[in-house]
């Protein structure tokens, strides 16, 4: 279990030293850690393989994630490679398969309860999502009648609150209150009676639906992550 977690996490580690990376490593070197770890992968699959019968062992789609992974990865590399060779710049798409060797190895039952609790719980705050998303688009909407004709700008010059995804993402970032109050000031330099527009937005966007969306995903999740029948068998 123990060498199975460390290449596991070897591999994870690979994206740290690939390009585009902070500590880049010679594509050689890189390569040939991650075909290790593959090769570790399979090695540890094929074991499974023979102490479990075979009818099991095809019928678990963890099994088949794994292999799909396998291969999904050595064909990036390779592709990668031969690329590099004719000096053609390229992107390591599989690199986004590789947590799935973290859930779908039999020793990592505690990672895909959670990661299985989760994927349970999203469907049920889509609602909250979307009721929330609703809300942003409204106050992005009437933010951008109220402030989009009065040509204000920011104190860099710029245009304030025209442009209708630009005010979604601004409004956005307000719900963490990132950028509070710097995305007012130009509003309320006009008039001060503009704030109670952020005001409002804050109050309903980040303190009532953040609250509702946090208990949402907590009750659900504590729900899904009682023991259900079928995962003693995982």
């Amino acid at each position: 279990r123990t060498a199975t977690y460390f290449f596991i996490f070897l591999n994870l580690s690979l994206a740290l030293f690939e390009e585009p990376a902070v500590y880049p490593l010679p594509f050689l070197a890189t390569s040939v850690l991650e075909v290790l770890c593959l090769l570790v992968f399979l090695g540890r699959l094929t074991h499974f393989a023979k102490v479990t019968l075979h009818n099991v062992f095809w019928k678990d789609t963890k099994n088949i994630c794994i292999m799909v992974a396998i291969l999904l990865s050595l064909t990036d590399l390779a592709i990668y490679g031969v690329l590099r060779l004719y000096d053609v710049r390229s992107i390591r798409w599989s690199r986004i398969v590789r947590p799935i060797f973290l859930i779908n190895f039999a020793e990592s039952r505690q990672i895909r309860r959670a990661f299985r609790s989760i994927r349970n719980t999203l469907p049920e705050i889509t609602y909250v999502f979307l009721l929330f998303m609703f809300s942003l688009l409204m106050f992005s909407l009437m933010a951008l009648k109220l402030f989009g004709e009065r040509n204000l700008q920011t104190a860099e010059g710029l245009p304030y609150f025209r442009n209708y995804l630009e005010i979604v993402f601004d409004l956005y970032v307000l719900v963490t209150t990132a950028n509070s109050p710097d995305v007012m000031m130009p509003a309320f330099d006009f008039s001060s009676w503009y704030t109670l527009f952020f005001i409002a937005f804050v109050i309903i966007n980040t303190y009532i639906f953040m609250s509702l969306f946090l208990a949402v995903v907590y009750n659900n999740y504590k729900k899904h992550l009682k023991v259900m029948p079928g995962w003693a068998c995982d």
